[in-house]
């Protein structure tokens, strides 16, 4: 029997790069995402629910469903680009419920399911920039400066991982985070000219340069691995 991966945040950039990944890895993947106009590519492989994980009652239901999962990535995520002194309670309030509140209650949906079984991998994706400030000097004219509260949630999914690693650990649940840097998507040339200068390996990440990580923390290979936060940057935060 295929092993049942829930992957939220589906149908962006990441999200479709790690659904070609697992499938070809021969895993069993549930596509979460609030949008999943981009799915269709992936035809009958793929079970696609249209969700929005900061609803309680939708996530449960998800959850009594797929009681099978073996497997968990919170992927979804949002930022906001306005400058700090604009930021409204409301643009504020938004990234903490997507990406605090829903990898909260996926997190929360699937140990309740896994303990009964005494196994389970969950992958957060966290950021550099829950680890590190982001540099105003990236940014330049680009208007896509990084807001405090995307980094301030970061953070939060990196210490939620330690938390549920140091808590669930003992039923064989192993809980770990990804950090990537800067991963390319046609961002202006100015940004990518300035990001690459402060990376030791000159370039941005691809979707690719996740996947090895990835695979290891959903696989036997990682059984002992828990509670880390892994940076995949190419040397940005090494300075």
């Amino acid at each position: 029997m295929l092993k049942k991966i829930i992957l939220t945040g589906a149908n962006g950039q990441l999200g479709k790069s790690y659904i070609k990944l697992l499938l070809e890895n021969d895993y069993k993947v549930v596509a979460v995402d609030i949008n999943t106009d981009q799915l269709a590519e992936f035809g009958t492989d793929l079970e696609v629910t249209k969700l929005d994980i900061t609803d309680p009652i939708a996530v449960n239901q998800l959850f009594n469903e797929h009681s099978d999962v073996y497997g968990l990535i919170n992927n979804a995520g949002i930022g906001v680009f306005t400058p700090f002194e604009d930021r409204t309670a409301e643009e504020f309030m938004d990234v903490v419920k997507v990406n605090l509140l829903g990898t909260f209650l996926m997190c929360q949906g699937a140990i309740k399911r896994m303990k009964l079984r005494s196994e389970g991998k969950i992958v957060n994706i966290g950021s550099i920039y829950g680890v590190v400030s982001s540099d105003p000097r990236i940014y330049g004219n680009s208007r896509r400066n990084n807001s405090e509260v995307y980094s301030i949630s970061k953070a939060g999914i990196i210490q939620l991982t330690k938390y549920l690693a140091t808590h669930f650990g003992h039923v064989n649940i192993q809980t770990n985070s990804i950090s990537p840097g800067g991963v390319y998507n046609r961002q202006s040339d100015d940004f990518v000219r300035n990001y690459e200068s402060k990376t030791p390996m000159n370039r941005m990440a691809n979707p690719e340069d996740l996947h090895s990580t990835l695979l290891f923390l959903l696989s036997a290979s990682s059984n002992y691995v828990n509670g880390q936060n892994i940076v995949v940057d190419g040397g940005f935060t090494s300075w």
